[in-house]
């Protein structure tokens, strides 16, 4: 019993009796709007510790031989997905468009797109899934399947090829030159025509465009959208690919207007979740560059939308990771103790200014 009286003298909390405790309406008030915040503030520190922590670390990206994935989806309102009658220019001269004998016709442009990788390389034999899909004056779907776009690839022919004598040699209506000298389609007939400067006129008047229903094909698509999404797999180096009008040529593109450039810089970002799995993907940040393009004054001066992207050499890595339960522990002691310390200087203040002012009252009422 002695060593229990000795440990009393420990005690860092001394109780007083019940008698002398007093309870009040404003101990009361203060209590119940303390165990409102107290609790208000433990949901809050709860959902905090519930949540996951990332922890960023830089390095630097020694991947080799990795594929980049860019998603697409552009749409164009007011570009149909079609092919063209338009003159395209050869050595910077351009058709005037009088001289097209249906100008309504020339205002058809064909939505191509091409990838390139930084030593100027067309990728042509990239992994991709891109589609085009035509969109109505409202933007909705004119059909109910988008048409597959190859890159480096022929279109699909309206007509069966196999039903013609392979051996053909087709006129090029004067176009004729020493690398062209059949021009058995109608794409053959407008790159002929490209070469030597001309201006490709009314297509009824060529029977390959004929027989291929290529007027048909654009008047369908009057006034038409299109819709490019899908995915390109490319090389993990610096590049760009662009939608420009007209079909894609080795020297230029058809003449437009605008010309969009977005010059983006691209952070490869690894993301390690809790469980374990490895999510690799990239963070990127873009800036927005516009002009009207007059005329083909080098590559600054094609018109279309150019997307130039950059890989940048340090590689992010981003962990997830749980807060400890310790954290959880030492807020919710802070809370209380901090709410309960700070409701007991209130509560104390209130009771003693109502002490004095009641013996106030009390001495004026004697005097």
């Amino acid at each position: 019993m002695e060593s229990l009286w000795r440990l009393k003298r420990f005690d860092a909390f001394p109780k007083t009796l019940e008698d002398f405790r007093v309870k009040t309406c404003g101990g009361a008030l203060v209590t119940i709007i303390s165990g409102l915040i107290m609790l208000l503030l433990f949901f809050s520190e709860l959902q905090y510790y519930l949540t996951k922590e990332v922890y960023p670390e830089l390095y630097v990206d020694k991947s080799r031989g990795d594929k980049l994935r860019i998603n697409i989806d552009v749409v164009f309102p007011h570009m149909p997905c079609a092919s063209d009658p338009v003159p395209i220019s050869l050595r910077g001269k351009e058709v005037p468009a009088d001289e097209v004998s249906n100008p309504e016709m020339a205002s058809w442009i064909d939505l191509s797109i091409d990838a390139m990788d930084v030593a100027g390389e067309q990728q042509l034999d990239v992994e991709h899934n891109l589609f085009k899909q035509r969109l109505d004056k409202d933007g909705n779907p004119v059909t109910p399947e988008a048409e597959r776009h190859e890159l480096g690839k022929e279109e699909e022919k309206v007509f069966d090829p196999d039903s013609l004598d392979a051996d053909r040699c087709e006129s090029c209506y004067g176009a004729e030159s020493e690398d062209i000298r059949c021009c058995n389609s109608c794409d053959d007939v407008r790159e002929a025509y490209r070469r030597r400067g001309w201006a490709f006129k009314n297509p009824d008047t060529i029977e390959q465009c004929k027989r291929e229903g290529f007027s048909q094909k654009m008047q369908e698509q009057k006034n038409e959208g299109c819709q490019v999404y899908g995915f390109l797999e490319v090389n993990k180096v610096a590049g760009n690919f662009h939608f420009a009008p007209g079909k894609s040529f080795q020297q230029s593109h058809v003449h437009a207007s605008m010309m969009f450039q977005y010059f983006v810089k691209v952070v490869p970002t690894v993301y390690m979740k809790v469980d374990g799995e490895v999510v690799r993907t990239n963070q990127f940040s873009v800036t927005r560059h516009e002009k009207i393009a007059n005329g083909l004054i080098g590559d600054q001066g094609l018109p279309g939308v150019f997307v130039l992207y950059e890989l940048s050499p340090m590689m992010v890595k981003l962990t997830e990771k749980h807060r400890p339960f310790t954290h959880f522990l030492t807020g919710v002691c802070a809370i209380v103790g901090g709410v309960f310390t700070v409701a007991g200087l209130i509560d104390s203040l209130i009771y003693h200014s109502a002490r004095a002012i009641q013996k106030k009252i009390e001495l004026g009422k004697t005097t």
